[in-house]
């Protein structure tokens, strides 16, 4: 799943026309190598299987020696693949060997736009050569290049989405319990109760009967799935504490961890931002390098998407561009953010433009506070700028 930004390119590191272009269309099943040299007229394609890349070393080095051949000097060489499940372990052993990898946004290729098109792994393949060609000529505007974390960025990123979803198992496990018991007239009963196992016994239905054996049964493994997730919610979140708190004593080789824990406590400081919202926003966002503030808000999603031909003008909302994740827990900042910092410029800003509004409204508008915190954030994480009018701690 895409959820990494575009990176800048320097001129010297994109390779000249004539040179070899690959790209690897990536499936469960099998990999379509597409490949185009200067000597040929068309673009080749060979099938191999997945994760293969003997085979896709060797195909290159067969290309080196025909240019070779030819005398036509050293060739360089660049592949693409797109960015996906398979993550960046392709681009990190490619690039340890010297070759030069683009991991494309597969949203920034351009598409035929017709009702029915053909799409086939031997289609896009040619098409992301075609599209790399055309990069390494300087159009740049063809496709966008993700910019890949290192491996240390990659690893501490592991908690924070276990996290994510073991907050979603354990609302499924309480939410499973909760329906099994209104289905029988019990409505007040708390599943992440400690004694919550023991007040089984004493559950009386709606129509004054005990609880069935085997629904009784199901609910106490229901609930023993629920504590085990609960402990595990408890050991992540003691892991990520454990980090920020032990970063003066990171060693060298773990210097950009380390780098993530001082932003963390950093924003942390301000008032209404929790220890999970500190480390989403350094781990997940401000470990990219962006230039200014119109590129944070278009990574993020949260720029507005007009749409004009002609005299017809409309807002479509946000593009929604960037990682769900990080967008929705925004949202969610905001809402905090109003509550902890109502003498903030931005809390009261979100008031001038809500007052008397229905709730449709303030919804629509958060969202529009939600970029702007996330501007704002972004400055005091990375510069020092406090948020005019927050209260830090």
């Amino acid at each position: 799943m895409l959820e990494d930004s575009e990176v800048v390119v320097k001129i010297e590191d994109v390779p000249a026309c004539g040179d070899i272009f690959v790209s690897v269309e990536m499936s469960r099943s099998k990999w379509v190598v597409g490949i185009q040299v200067s000597l040929a007229d068309k673009i080749a394609l060979h099938a191999m299987a997945c994760g293969d890349v003997d085979a896709l070393l060797t195909l290159i080095d067969r290309a080196r020696a025909k240019l070779a051949a030819a005398e036509l000097g050293a060739p360089a060489v660049v592949i693409c693949y797109e960015a996906g499940y398979e993550g960046f372990w392709l681009y990190r052993r490619l690039t340890a060997l010297g070759i030069r990898v683009v991991v494309i946004d597969p949203a920034s290729l351009l598409v035929d736009r017709r009702a029915k098109r053909a799409k086939t792994d031997r289609i896009d393949a040619r098409g992301m050569v075609r599209a790399l060609m055309a990069w390494a000529r300087g159009e740049r505007q063809v496709l966008s290049e993700v910019r890949v974390p290192t491996v240390e960025q990659d690893d501490v990123r592991r908690g924070l989405r276990e996290r994510q979803r073991l907050v979603k198992e354990r609302t499924a496990h309480g939410n499973r319990i909760k329906g099994l018991l209104k289905t029988q007239g019990i409505m007040d009963f708390d599943p992440r109760a400690r004694d919550a196992v023991t007040r089984l016994d004493a559950l009386v239905t709606g129509d004054g009967r005990p609880l069935g054996p085997c629904l009784k049964r199901e609910i106490t493994r229901e609930l023993e799935r629920l504590a085990l997730v609960i402990r595990q919610i408890a050991q992540v979140e003691a892991e990520r504490d454990a980090i920020v708190r032990d970063r003066s004593q990171q060693t060298d080789t773990a210097a950009e961890p380390a780098q993530d824990a001082s932003m963390i406590v950093t924003l942390n400081r301000l008032k209404g931002i929790g220890m999970n919202d500190a480390t989403i926003l350094a781990r997940e966002a401000f470990w990219r390098e962006f230039r200014n503030r119109r590129e944070i808000g278009g990574w993020s999603g949260l720029a507005p998407a007009p749409w004009a031909s002609g005299s017809v003008s409309r807002d479509q909302g946000i593009t929604k561009a960037g990682p769900p994740l990080l967008r929705a827990h925004m949202i969610q900042m905001s809402w905090r953010w109003l509550f902890w910092q109502p003498d903030s410029e931005l809390a009261r800003w979100h008031r001038r433009r809500t007052e008397g509004a229905t709730g449709r409204m303030r919804r629509i508008m958060v969202v529009a506070l939600a970029r702007k915190l996330l501007i704002a954030l972004w400055r005091y994480a990375t510069t020092g700028m406090v948020p005019r009018g927050a209260i830090v701690t």
